[in-house]
C-alpha cells in the first residue's frame, strides 16, 4: 500500500513538472518573458545601484542625492532626469 501511494505521488509530481515545462516553452504562452532583455535590464540596474553605493561610501554624493538616485533605480530608471542633472551643475 505504501508503494502505491508513493508511486501515485511521484506520478503527480512528474505530471506537474512536465505540464509546467510545457506551458513555459510553448509559443502560445502569453506570460513568456523575454529573458535576455529582463536579465540585461536587471543587471544594469544592479550595476547602477552598486555604483551609487560606492559614490556614497566615498563621500562623493550627499545623502539626499543618494536617496534620490536609489529612488530612481527602484522605479526602473538607470539615469537621472535631465533637469536633475542640470540642477547640480
Amino acid at each position: 500500500m505504501d508503494a502505491v501511494v508513493a508511486i501515485v505521488i511521484g506520478v503527480l509530481i512528474l505530471a506537474a513538472v512536465l505540464y509546467d515545462v510545457g506551458r513555459l516553452i510553448t509559443l502560445g504562452e502569453w506570460r513568456w518573458p523575454p529573458l535576455a532583455r529582463l536579465c540585461g535590464r536587471r543587471a544594469a540596474l544592479e550595476a547602477t545601484e552598486r555604483w551609487c553605493a560606492g559614490l556614497r561610501r566615498h563621500g562623493r554624493i550627499d545623502t539626499a542625492d543618494y536617496q534620490r538616485r536609489m529612488s530612481l533605480i527602484a522605479h526602473g530608471q538607470r539615469t537621472a532626469h535631465q533637469e536633475a542633472t542640470a540642477r547640480r551643475r
